[in-house]
């Protein structure tokens, strides 16, 4: 990589110009606080090079949209940090929940400008309106923050094949029901169910050939997962969470298809054949279109309210049901 890079930054913006002194093998000099930042040379972040002159707008631009949240030095402790949940990205980690690209590789440009411009639902990140000639300085500034960028490049968007189901919604949610149920194994140990434990047994059986005899006592609630953040966080219940990176067909298409990276949520594509990933699409909208209706509710009611469940016996005739496979829902989906 060639090109000289000179630091002289104001301290907001010290890591980035740590990394890009680090490309350059140049040294990092810091002046008093509000001496604006200067670049000399262009570097090359993930196999793009970038001009000093675009880096130093970035860095500007940065300050006005993205310092508040994400901090000074982009590690997530913005003035205005403290009172939100789920805190603000620490960019430095340089892992990204919501690109297009299988779950833990580096996002495209055009997921930073789908999340930037249409925001995170559920959070703190705004959908913003950045103009056009500003938009992709900040988008190579706030990669300066962290070193990946300067060994790897973004990964290869995901993309879906033709929908086989969309003529057919009512066939793809009832598939899609068995597929999150009974072959991706959805409740498992992550996100709430939303099928009797009947129903579960069942489409396990029939999709994997295996008797699923026992269930964990809070299946209608969500399991708070580890993450690569340094935080548990809670998979949505989708009668109830907004999605954070959408609620249309495309949009969930490419949360299941590429997963989300940093946390448990792995990447189904071709995992899954694409006709049920697609049905699971379909299924999973279906239960979008549910929240804040009385529909959600019932489903809800219905659930708690379904009868005790033995698992049948096994063969030889001894009793199916261990480890609380009797027991009803305890009353809840696990809302929040």
């Amino acid at each position: 990589m060639s090109g000289r890079v000179k630091l002289t930054a104001f301290r907001s913006l010290s890591l980035a110009g740590a990394v890009l002194a680090a490309v350059a093998g140049a040294g990092c000099k810091s002046r008093a606080v509000g001496v604006p930042l200067a670049i000399e040379g262009p570097v090359t972040l993930g196999w793009r090079t970038v001009s000093a002159e675009r880096l130093r707008h970035g860095g500007e631009v940065y300050t006005h949209y993205c310092r508040p949240c994400h901090g000074t030095d982009g590690d997530g402790n913005g003035a205005s940090a403290p009172g939100l949940r789920p805190p603000p990205r620490d960019l430095r980690r340089g892992i990204y929940k919501f690109g297009s690209v299988a779950a833990g590789q580096l996002p495209t440009d055009d997921d930073f400008v789908r999340i930037i411009k249409g925001g995170l639902h559920g959070t703190a990140m705004l959908a913003w309106d950045v103009p056009p000639a500003e938009l992709d300085d900040l988008i190579q500034y706030t990669k300066a923050f962290s070193t990946r960028w300067l060994t790897e490049k973004a990964g290869d968007p995901i993309l879906p094949a033709p929908d086989p189901w969309a003529a057919d919604s009512p066939g793809a949610i009832a598939r899609g029901k068995r597929v999150y149920h009974g072959l991706a194994q959805c409740a498992v140990a992550c996100h709430p169910a939303y099928a009797t434990r009947a129903e579960i047994y069942d489409a396990t059986k029939e999709l994997t050939h295996i008797e699923l005899r026992a269930f964990r006592d809070d299946l209608y609630s969500p399991v708070a997962k580890d993450s690569d953040f340094g935080f548990k966080i809670l998979p949505p219940d989708f009668t109830f969470t907004p999605l954070r990176s959408g609620d249309t067909l495309p949009d969930i298409y490419r949360s299941i298809a590429a997963g989300i990276g940093g946390t448990a949520m792995p990447t189904w594509k071709n995992v899954l054949p694409e006709a049920d990933l697609w049905a699971m699409v379909h299924y999973i909208a279906s239960l979008v279109a549910l929240r804040g209706t009385g529909d959600a509710d019932q489903l809800q009611q219905q659930l708690i309210n379904q009868p005790p469940w033995s698992a049948p016996a096994l063969d030889g005739g001894a009793d199916g049901a261990i480890d609380g496979g009797t027991a009803a829902p305890r009353g809840t989906t696990g809302r929040r």
